[in-house]
C-alpha cells in the first residue's frame, strides 16, 4: 500500500513528561476523513490517558492546516462517512468519530491544542474539547457544518457555547464564517496567539511548567474545573473536600510545601506568607 493512508496519521512523540500527538496527513490538510483515522487519535489519547507517567498532552497539526475537518470529495460521491442508509452513519458516528471527544472528555491530564493553521468542522471541534488553546497568528476557526447542509456531529455544539459563550457560538454555527485568531483571542476561544514559528515552544512550555506540579493534584483540579461545568456548587463543594483530604495526605504535598518554606527562607521571608506563594 502507498500514500497517506500507508504510514500512521497521528505519530506521538515525547520529551520529559510531555507527550506531542502530531497530525501527520500535510498534503490533505490533515482531514479526518475515515474511521481508521477517527480510531487512531482517539486510541492515541488513550494511550496517553493510560500512562501515568505522563503530564500533559500537546496536539497539533504537520504543514499548513491544524485539520481541514472532513472529506467533501466523498460527501460528494456518498463514501466514507455518507455511504449506506441513515442508520449505517449514525453507527459509524458512534463507533469512531464519536471516540474522539470521548477520549477527550474522558483524560484527566491537562491537553493543549497547538493550533498551527485552519481548524474546520472536526478540526475545529477537536481543539475545542482540549483543555487550552492556543494559537500561530495564521490559524482560523471554522464551524463550517451548515454551509455542507450538515450539522455538528462529534459534540462541537455541546462544547463551543461553554467556550465562547450562546451567542458567540450561535453566529459561527449559524453563518459559518471563519474567525481569525485575533478574533478567536477576543472571544475566548483561545487563550494565546503567538508567531507559528513559536507555537509549539509555547505550547511545550505551558505543558512543562504544567508538569512541574504535583501530577495527583493536577489532574484533580482538572477533574474539579470540568465537573463545575455540570454540576451544582454544593455536589462540586463535596467533590472539592473529598479531593482536597485526599490531596493534604499526600507525599507529593508535603514535598511541595516543604520547597515552597525553603525558596521562601532562601528569601529571606517570613513562612507565614507561604500560602499563596509561586
Amino acid at each position: 500500500m502507498s500514500g497517506p493512508a500507508a504510514r500512521p496519521f497521528v505519530p506521538a512523540s515525547r520529551q520529559g513528561d510531555v507527550v506531542t500527538l502530531r497530525l501527520d496527513h500535510p498534503e490533505t490538510l490533515n482531514r479526518l476523513a475515515s474511521e481508521a483515522q477517527f480510531l487512531e487519535l482517539a486510541g492515541q489519547i488513550r494511550s496517553v490517558a493510560a500512562d501515568t507517567s505522563v503530564r500533559a498532552l500537546v496536539i497539533t497539526g504537520q504543514g499548513a492546516a491544524f485539520c481541514a475537518g472532513g472529506d467533501i470529495r466523498n460527501m460528494a460521491a456518498r463514501e466514507g462517512f455518507s455511504a449506506g442508509t441513515a442508520a449505517d452513519i449514525e453507527e459509524r458516528y458512534r463507533r469512531s468519530v464519536h471516540q474522539v471527544p470521548r477520549a477527550l472528555s474522558e483524560i484527566d491530564i491537562p491537553t493543549i491544542a497547538a493550533v498551527n493553521g485552519p481548524a474546520y468542522g472536526a478540526g475545529c471541534d477537536l481543539a475545542c474539547f482540549c483543555d487550552i488553546r492556543l494559537a500561530a497568528r495564521n490559524a482560523s476557526f471554522s464551524f463550517s457544518f451548515v454551509q455542507l447542509g450538515i450539522v455538528p456531529g462529534d459534540g462541537g455544539a455541546w462544547m463551543l457555547p461553554r467556550l465562547i459563550g450562546r451567542s458567540n457560538a450561535m453566529e459561527m454555527a449559524f453563518t459559518a464564517d471563519p474567525v481569525d485568531a485575533e478574533t478567536a483571542l477576543r472571544i475566548g476561544l483561545v487563550s494565546q496567539v503567538v508567531d507559528g514559528s513559536q507555537l509549539l515552544d509555547r505550547a511545550h512550555a505551558i505543558a512543562n511548567r504544567i508538569a512541574q506540579h504535583p501530577a495527583r493534584a493536577v489532574r484533580m483540579t482538572k477533574r474539579l474545573l470540568r465537573d463545575a461545568e455540570y454540576t451544582t456548587l454544593a455536589k462540586h463543594l463535596d467533590l472539592a473536600a473529598a479531593f482536597q483530604a485526599i490531596a493534604h495526605l499526600t507525599p507529593e504535598h508535603l514535598t511541595a510545601v516543604e520547597a515552597v518554606l525553603a525558596r521562601l527562607q532562601a528569601r529571606g521571608l517570613p513562612a507565614a506568607r507561604a500560602e499563596g506563594a509561586d
